[in-house]
């Protein structure tokens, strides 16, 4: 790269920074909002689901008051009440606008007139049998038809969640938790915001794929829990795929202290990504497989290329991040398809006989406190 376009990018970088790293120009719900005021709609079991607008008169379903958002043009605030909803595959009817997203947030403090305090907890299990594991149930609706035969649903694209805002949930009982899969959509645009929530799923805590870089508009994962239950093919505690076939020069997704735990990888490029570009700043991954290779154990990695296509490749930058797992990536071929910097101090905690790679600082004592963020927060609320 060119002195003078180094310049260029970090120029840019800075200059896009307000933009990328501070709400209040796109939140609805910030002090310093100044876009498009939209409407209010609540969600509480105890309201009489007539038209949404108070507590009184609130929708009981979070889907009833996602198909209420009137148009396109942004700023509109669903509110919740702290209860459990058991609801799944999660659309919207509209989605938000540049400048103005819209937003969902969880009244986990009562401080939005509720009444209430708690969780928000969106299961999306099977009612009468529990954890659903299944391809494409989960929190968030997608699903492309053909998939194996029994895939009969027309192709739906999470792409309808573009610009959206969502706040203090927590998600469960399916095959992921916040999970956005743009499918037939890919190769277009897409930011989604995701703060102070708990995404748990079989295959995916949370994730997004394919879409294209927005420079100026990177989804966010912030202060969020992000948990996947099983460590055969395609998942990941975070499961990333990019649509580009040159490596973007910004972040697809950007993940700021999160904690991130799986059985066998913590982030993952998805088996279908082109060039994917992620950044964690203070983010704990934490993987629980530290296998025995002499008798016949297999790890993917704490940060996994595990199966590309010949086009997949991954770029990561770490700041202030601690690691724990097997190796630190993917051993063997298919780790060289990832490309890496590392920025503060960035430590891993590896089995004994794999290598640290340039820029880690190895742990080589049983990291206690890291291993305490397993546990999953009782509620996560914004300092």
């Amino acid at each position: 790269m060119s002195r003078l376009r180094a310049l260029t990018i970090l120029f840019l970088y800075l200059l896009l920074m307000p933009e990328v790293f501070a709400l209040g120009t796109v939140d609805p719900s910030s002090p310093d909002y100044t876009g498009r005021k939209g409407k209010k709609i609540y969600v509480s079991k105890l309201g009489n689901n007539s038209e949404g607008s108070s507590w009184t008169t609130a929708f009981q379903t979070i889907q009833a008051a996602l198909s209420a958002i009137p148009d396109d043009i942004g700023g509109h605030v669903i509110m919740i009440r702290p209860d459990s909803y058991a609801e799944a595959n999660l659309s919207t009817a509209f989605k938000g606008a540049k400048g103005a997203y819209n937003l969902i947030i969880g009244d986990t403090d009562g401080k939005l007139g509720s009444g209430a305090t708690g969780r928000i907890v969106v299961d999306s299990g099977d009612p009468q049998k529990g954890f659903k594991s299944y391809d494409w149930w989960g929190t968030i609706r997608s699903t492309t038809k053909g998939w194996r035969p029994e895939f009969t649903e027309q192709t739906f694209s999470s792409i309808c969640w573009d610009r959206w805002i969502l706040r203090n949930l927590y998600t469960s009982g399916g095959d992921a938790g916040f999970f956005w899969d743009l499918t037939d959509k890919s190769g277009e645009g897409f930011t989604i915001i995701l703060e102070d929530c708990v995404g748990i799923g079989r295959a995916f805590g949370g994730g997004i794929c394919y879409p294209v870089v927005r420079p100026d508009e990177p989804s966010i994962f912030r202060r969020c829990y992000f948990l996947a239950l099983d460590w055969v093919g395609d998942t990941g505690a975070i499961l990333v795929g990019g649509w580009e076939k040159t490596m973007p020069e910004f972040p697809h997704l950007i993940l700021e202290d999160c904690t991130l735990v799986h059985p066998d990888n913590a982030l993952a490029m998805s088996y279908a990504s082109n060039c994917v570009n992620v950044r964690a700043t203070r983010c704990r991954m934490i993987v629980l497989n530290f296998t025995q290779p002499e008798m016949g154990g297999k790890s993917t990695g704490i940060i996994c290329t595990q199966g590309h296509k010949l086009t997949g490749k991954m770029h990561v930058d770490l700041e202030d991040c601690m690691l724990a797992g097997y190796s630190v990536f993917t051993p063997g071929e298919d780790g060289k398809a990832v490309s890496y910097t590392t920025k503060g101090k960035v430590q891993a905690y590896v089995q004994f006989s794999q290598p640290i790679p340039e820029g880690f600082e190895r742990i080589n004592r049983w990291p206690a406190d890291l291993f305490d963020y397993m546990a999953i927060p009782k509620t996560i609320l914004k300092e």
